[in-house]
């Protein structure tokens, strides 16, 4: 009978070895932002994803997405999928984070903001998070709701949170050479942190009438804040939209704004499988979010055995994100994967 505690410990032991080691164990903290593949959650403002965002949050995607209108006649950031006029989310107008479980939901970015930053004050060890903001109509410079707008925005609810343009910029000549030389932060160095990406929205790129779309205008405002030393104001990244061979920049007629642009973002099955070398954008460590991540084929559904291995195979195709609708696969949302 003595022996039974040794061999009881000894089991223990040979089972924590046997035991598979979780995705994230795999990535240290001092791991670079730019040398990690992380999951995110596509639309998790929407109800029937999440009752709360705080609930999409504690899932530790390394990405959301909200979709955000430039509401014309209120002149406010409305958070929905398909309203541009009013709200439709899991946002609430929290002041703590004991309040982001409950309350009225549907409410402005603001409060969406507000969220995010009072979750991650309360998990200091999270993240870092992408924040993707889908501008479905674009700006809307004619109502005062433009790039400075809505970089005031996210200065005043989510601060000291947000890593900015300036932050990676840091003494070199422009965003593609710091990239370039991989001056990203470590995860570590980003925990509690948010990185902000804009992509133009599905409304505004259906749009013929549309000639300044988001990409471009926000570029503009990075160029025009750099010029005139105040480039610090700027909150968010611009990304390429949609996969394309070759370097997706040179659609930039623009030259001088192709610097600006160090994240890009597409359709996961275009990336690996419309003959794009995805591996120059690890080389280069650029960001690269790959959406739609479920319907590489074959497609995934709900098996989460089949969608982390999905993630694998996106983060050996040099992924930073694969984002997908996997809500209700956690253990597989909060993975965190070495790029390559």
């Amino acid at each position: 009978m003595r022996r039974l505690p040794a061999l009881l410990g000894l089991a223990a032991l040979v089972t924590a070895t046997l035991a598979p080691t979780p995705a994230s164990a795999a990535v240290p903290v001092d791991t670079r932002v730019s040398a990690a593949t992380t999951v995110g959650t596509h639309n998790a403002y929407e109800r029937g994803t999440y009752t709360y965002l705080a609930q999409a949050l504690d899932a530790r995607p390394g990405l959301i997405e909200l979709d955000v209108w430039p509401d014309v006649i209120a002149r406010q950031w409305r958070v929905s999928h398909s309203n541009p006029l009013g709200n439709d989310n899991n946002c609430v107008a929290a002041t703590s984070a004991a309040q982001l479980y409950t309350g009225i939901r549907n409410r402005n970015l603001e409060h969406c903001l507000d969220d995010i930053r009072l979750w991650l004050a309360a998990h200091p060890g999270a993240g870092p998070l992408i924040l993707k903001l889908e501008l479905k109509t674009g700006f809307s410079g004619r109502t005062g709701q433009g790039p400075a707008q809505l970089d005031a925005v996210l200065a005043a609810r989510l601060g000291a949170a947000v890593f900015r343009p300036a932050e990676l910029l840091a003494g070199h000549a422009s965003l593609d050479a710091a990239a370039r030389a991989d001056a990203w932060p470590t995860r570590g160095q980003l925990a509690g942190r948010v990185i902000v990406e804009l992509i133009p929205g599905t409304v505004e790129e259906d749009n013929p009438t549309d000639t300044l779309r988001t990409d471009v205008e926000y570029a503009r405002y990075l160029a025009g804040l750099s010029a005139a030393g105040t480039l610090p104001r700027a909150q968010a990244f611009p990304a390429v939209h949609n996969a394309q061979t070759g370097d997706p920049r040179i659609r930039y007629a623009e030259t001088a704004l192709r610097p600006w642009f160090v994240l890009f973002d597409g359709d996961a099955t275009a990336y690996v499988s419309g003959g794009i070398d995805t591996a120059w954008y690890d080389t280069n460590h650029y960001l690269l979010v790959m959406t739609d991540a479920q319907d590489v084929p074959p497609a995934v559904g709900a098996d989460p055995d089949a969608a982390a291995a999905r993630v694998a195979e996106l983060a050996r195709a040099h992924a930073s994100v694969a984002s997908a609708d996997w809500s209700t696969l956690p253990g597989v949302v909060d993975d965190v994967l070495p790029r390559g």
